[in-house]
């Protein structure tokens, strides 16, 4: 009987690897082998205790680059194929799937959330969410579907040429918000406690300033878009004061807190409040094509790497101290 290597966490501040016994791919489905897994900040709220959407034990991973091993009859795919993985199994039945927005399906499963995703050896996924590569490196495809997250999160906030836009927070999902609002053609600020981190964005992504945590000068007259991708209660709610009169603001990050704001101040804005959630083949699509064209240097962006073994330190140790971390690649090779 075949095995596998599975990186597991069982609970809240506990990961192990386990050799498990290999899966079967079933109706509609590819069996792949994980290459490349981006960690994520859902990856390090899941061993932390603080995602509200999950139930342990889980074997996390969803940002994923993965090779084809065995496909079903009549399908596009052929075994040694490399693919982006959609993440998000959704029923195609509910009122969203009908609205055409199976990212906030009402039944939807995220792959190493909802249900066991790629820190492990095989994995077995639908077809219609692997999409080649055609021509993407395996570091490019692991990082799709987080840029796809900001991706979906500037199509939501409607922005547009000549917008002025504040993003809040300058992590992975928040740099994908930069990226994408700048192609949009806005004029873009970014705001971090870390003015490190905000620096590092602003080197990153072209014709981006820094707004100063300390000093709202700058800020007054608020933004047409703002975007939270902080996951920090207290800057949600900041937030709501950054919008200017008439504009939008975009929640990408989720806390289990409730998030509060001032009636009297919302309505005096007639502010736009949206949640963004996911991404969806549109968003996917978009990236790539981003990522192919030089728009976005991925290669920039991954800070860190690790084998699965090694993941099982690294991860904990990366969720005490991100100095200098922008994306962690756990490579999966041989």
């Amino acid at each position: 009987m075949q095995t596998v290597d599975a990186l597991v966490c069982p609970r809240p501040g506990r990961l192990r690897l386990e050799r498990r016994t290999a899966p079967q791919a079933g109706p509609g489905e590819a069996l792949v082998r994980p290459r490349r897994i981006g960690v994520c900040g859902t990856d390090y709220h899941i061993f932390e205790g603080k995602h509200p959407f999950l139930e342990y034990p889980r074997v996390m991973g969803h940002e994923l680059a993965v090779e084809v091993v065995e496909a079903p009859a009549g399908a596009s795919l052929a075994a040694g194929d490399q693919c982006v993985v959609n993440p998000y199994l959704s029923c195609g039945r509910c009122v969203a799937c009908r609205r055409n927005k199976p990212n906030c399906c009402v039944d939807i499963a995220v792959l190493g959330v909802h249900r066991d995703g790629g820190m492990t050896g095989l994995m077995p996924v639908p077809v219609e969410n692997l999409l080649p590569a055609d021509g993407l490196t395996l570091d490019q495809c692991a990082a799709v579907e987080f840029l796809s997250i900001g991706a979906h999160a500037v199509r939501r906030g409607g922005v547009g040429e000549g917008d002025r836009v504040l993003v809040v927070g300058a992590g992975p999902i928040g740099l994908g918000v930069l990226y994408f609002s700048r192609m949009a053609g806005a004029e873009v600020l970014v705001l971090d406690r870390d003015s490190g981190r905000a620096e590092t964005a602003r080197s990153l992504v072209g014709g981006v300033e820094i707004a100063s945590a300390d000093d709202d000068t700058g800020l007054d007259d608020g933004f047409d878009v703002t975007f939270d991708a902080t996951g920090n209660r207290g800057a949600m709610e900041r937030g709501f004061g950054f919008v200017a009169h008439g504009g939008s603001y975009v929640l990408v990050s989720v806390v289990k807190e409730t998030v509060t704001f001032s009636d009297p101040d919302f309505h005096r804005k007639e502010t736009t409040l949206l949640g963004s959630r996911n991404a969806t083949s549109l968003d996917f699509a978009s990236v790539m094509d981003a990522v192919r064209r030089g728009d976005i240097p991925v290669d920039r962006l991954i800070t860190h790497r690790t084998d699965l073994a090694g993941a099982a330190d690294a991860i904990p140790a990366w969720a005490k101290d991100k100095t200098g971390l922008i994306k962690a690649m756990i490579e999966i090779d041989g």
